[in-house]
């Protein structure tokens, strides 16, 4: 009879197995593998693992999956982490699957949420599922590409094997699934007969998300309270498709995750599996979990937030400018975490660009790598070309800001050639419209006010400035000359957290 209770069998992690010289002497050896959660325990990105067999399960390519609710149209920094973790397990030779939850989108997780979401249109749903599939095709694709980059030994052979050809290919694949694929046709009595058999009320009632909500005011709906039985089942299909035996997840995931590997277990020797407390997982586990811990800022805010908005991955919602600036203001507290977390720059490195941190905390050497090399990430080479020169722009003092300006500059900021996604950050205004007139015309046109009453308190309160220099009050009926023009054509715009605009006068 086999043991098996998921809640009670989780296992503290050990100390990570290798030390910075350890990890050293392995990317020097011939091996071109090694245990991905000895390295995601490096870096600080093991939470939880459902069973201590996982890492010896690891040890062989198998196949991983995470999931993502298209609950917007792009995702954010608060999914970059469960991202990152799929790369590193692609990265050392494993099937790496990312599910969107068409299907589940529909009906919302309740997992860390004390009220019920809000139930998306049909139409909306579409669009999110359609956005946010493109969005992780160019991530991964990408994201191999540029993590082999980084994670070259010091005898240049990367984590790859030689074809025939003398080419290198990559073991492991990549695949984005969408589960509307088998969950949308499915009857209500095909989802009762196939699906709820498999799971036990008791079960179902001890996990967190519904705990945590039954004891609430608000309650929890039948609908979301069957969301997991839907998670487990795409684990299951995951499994029965492509032979899938590792669910990734952010902590809250735990009790979904643990849902699946239930209903694989009973898929496979029936619904007499008994569960036993204290549960120590061994050969017999069918399928395993891997948690990555929920990231808070130092001030306990939740990762990629600001001021109550995320910070997208999309670059026509958020700019590459604005995730290299998010990044470039980690504190000193959190540098080094991040840097493990969010870069795929070996460890043994990481400690040697802290030692030069420490030695220039003002410098803040660490987070100009940490923001360059997540925004590299996130948009490319591109992306980060844009996020520099913008950097620059807006934050060079004025007497040198004319300097600046050539062709390969303005390039840059424009970040728009013909297969980028990166929308240009430059503003065009006709010159014959804006020279001459008041400053509120361009303040308004550029889109850095939505109003005329919001430009002109803005610069009768003398907090516009341009190119550098402040606005003051009694000035505020100026008019844009052409000696604002910075080499004839560019005006530099920022106003507090109202932000920057780069306007090109053509």
């Amino acid at each position: 009879m086999l043991r098996k209770n998921l809640r009670s069998s989780l296992l503290p992690l050990s100390k990570p197995s290798a030390t910075p010289t350890a990890i050293h002497r392995f990317f020097s050896s011939s091996s071109l593998r090694q245990n991905v959660l000895n390295e995601l325990e490096s870096r600080g990105m093991l939470q939880d693992l459902t069973s201590r067999a996982a890492r010896q399960h690891v040890e062989k390519p198998t196949t991983v999956y995470l999931g993502v609710d298209p609950s917007a149209n792009s995702l954010h920094l608060g999914n970059l982490l469960a991202l990152i973790g799929l790369l590193h397990f692609r990265l050392q030779g494993h099937n790496a699957i990312a599910l969107i939850g068409g299907a589940t989108g529909s009906i919302g997780d309740p997992s860390g949420r004390s009220t019920e979401r809000n139930a998306l249109s049909p139409e909306t749903l579409e669009a999110n599922v359609a956005g946010i599939t493109r969005q992780l095709t160019t991530f991964l694709d990408r994201g191999v590409a540029f993590a082999q980059s980084r994670t070259r030994r010091r005898d240049n052979e990367a984590t790859t094997t030689a074809t025939g050809e003398g080419k290198e290919t990559v073991e492991g694949t990549i695949r984005v699934e969408n589960n509307m694929k088998w969950i949308g046709g499915m009857s209500l009595l095909d989802f009762l007969s196939k699906v709820g058999k498999m799971a036990r009320v008791s079960t179902m009632l001890s996990r967190e998300s519904v705990k945590s909500r039954l004891d609430s005011s608000s309650g929890i709906s039948f609908t979301e309270f069957s969301y997991q039985l839907l998670q487990a089942y795409d684990f299951l299909t995951l499994h029965r498709l492509h032979n899938c035996t590792i669910q990734l997840g952010g902590s809250d995931q735990l009790g979904n995750i643990a849902s699946g590997i239930d209903m694989i277990r009973r898929s496979k020797f029936g619904n007499d599996v008994e569960e036993e407390e204290g549960g120590k997982g061994g050969g017999d586990d069918p399928a395993f979990g891997v948690t990555f811990p929920l990231l808070t800022t130092a001030s306990g805010e939740k990762f990629g937030k600001s001021a109550g908005n995320a910070v997208w991955l999309d670059p026509k919602m958020t700019s590459p400018f604005d995730v290299y600036q998010f990044f470039l203001r980690t504190t000193d507290e959190e540098v080094e975490k991040y840097l493990k977390i969010f870069t795929f720059i070996r460890v043994v490195e990481i400690k040697g660009i802290m030692e030069d941190h420490k030695a220039q905390p003002s410098a803040r050497i660490a987070q100009k790598v940490l923001a360059a090399e997540a925004t590299e990430l996130i948009h490319g080479s591109e992306g980060l070309q844009q996020a520099l020169a913008a950097t620059k722009l807006f934050y060079t003092p004025s007497s040198s800001l004319a300097s600046l300006i050539d062709e390969s500059f303005l390039l840059a900021l424009d970040g728009s050639s013909s297969t980028s996604t990166i929308p240009s950050i430059l503003v065009r205004l006709p010159k014959s419209d804006i020279l001459g007139d008041k400053l509120e015309k361009i303040a308004i046109e550029s889109g850095l006010f939505g109003s005329k009453t919001q430009a002109r308190k803005a610069i009768e309160a003398g907090t516009l400035q341009i190119n550098g220099v402040k606005i003051k009050a009694k000035d505020h009926q100026r008019k844009i000359e052409e000696g604002d023009l910075l080499q004839g054509k560019l005006v530099v715009l920022k106003a507090g957290k109202s932000g920057n605009k780069a306007v090109l006068l053509e």
